[in-house]
């Protein structure tokens, strides 16, 4: 027990470097609004206060119940994993590639799988693109994401050295959700820029599911699914909720399925609503 105690006493360490970063990003986000206001930019500040709004429910869970979820499930994997790591430079830069690789799948099975995506659109479904943007993480997303990185564990690397490089992956997106910077040349196919994510968050049809990598572009160079930006980005999703109450945005989507799951014929029928891909049958990636 003395070894969970100290895990926890980790891990609030990490919670409060979090919440130092968050004040960060709120400078960020503050100013970026500044700079669409003496630039006189039409938006929706509906939009930026359901983004902050969504934020502000995520980080109260991830303080509580969520992080308690991630610390302990990935102790429970320590304790049967394979071998252990040593904690040194080289496993550190190991650790950090490994949980941007398995931050790519996590978020491609995100876009792939309907139940999960109907978690995970809500981060897609702001028609504007900000630095708020990345305060919008649905408030169920932490329920699940914890599964992806108990592989690493079980491997042998450090529970709080995989979260810390989890979080690291995290935290480096928070800048690319802006369009205050253009395109980055060649350094936009070797990592995670704005010009990128601006491509994965659009609806445009080549631009649908692109892009998912965290940190690092080489593993949708490798696995086919790199877009580079090309026209003019149309965020949100294909149709659009058309709401900024965030209540109906972390829950809007759980409504399409659970009416798809009503008409399905059987299980096996309800089976593929919640486990195939968005659109499954041609009812739309709402």
């Amino acid at each position: 027990m003395e070894n969970l105690e100290n895990r926890f006493d980790s891990v609030a360490t990490i919670l409060d470097a979090i919440d130092i970063f968050t004040i960060f990003l709120l400078g960020l986000a503050v100013l970026g609004i500044v700079i669409d206001l003496l630039r006189k930019k039409k938006r929706s500040y509906k939009e930026v206060l359901a983004n902050f709004s969504i934020g502000l429910g995520n980080n109260l869970l991830n303080r509580t119940s969520y992080g308690l979820i991630f610390i302990v499930t990935f102790w429970v994997a320590e304790q049967v994993a394979f071998t252990i790591i040593p904690i040194n430079i080289y496993t550190w830069i190991v650790t950090l590639i490994l949980a941007d690789f398995s931050y790519y799948w996590m978020h491609r099975i995100e876009h792939k799988v309907r139940f999960l995506w109907a978690i995970h659109s809500v981060h897609h479904s702001s028609t504007e693109f900000d630095i708020t943007t990345g305060l919008r993480l649905a408030w169920l997303e932490s329920l699940f994401e914890w599964v992806f990185f108990i592989p690493m564990i079980l491997l042998g690397f450090d529970m709080v050295q995989t979260l810390v490089s989890l979080l690291i992956v995290v935290a480096y997106q928070t800048w690319i959700h802006t369009e205050h910077i253009g395109k980055l040349g060649w350094l936009d196919g070797v990592i995670n820029t704005p010009s990128v994510h601006r491509v994965h968050h659009g609806a445009n049809p080549q631009y649908i599911d692109k892009n998912f990598g965290g940190i690092l572009m080489i593993w949708d160079k490798i696995f086919g699914t790199y877009q580079a930006e090309e026209e003019k980005v149309n965020y949100g999703l294909t149709k659009n909720i058309g709401t900024a109450n965030p209540i109906v945005i972390n829950f809007y989507e759980w409504k399409s399925l659970f009416k798809d799951i009503g008409n399905s014929k059987n299980l096996k029928e309800i089976g593929m609503f919640i486990l195939k891909p968005p659109g499954f049958k041609n009812r739309g990636r709402e």
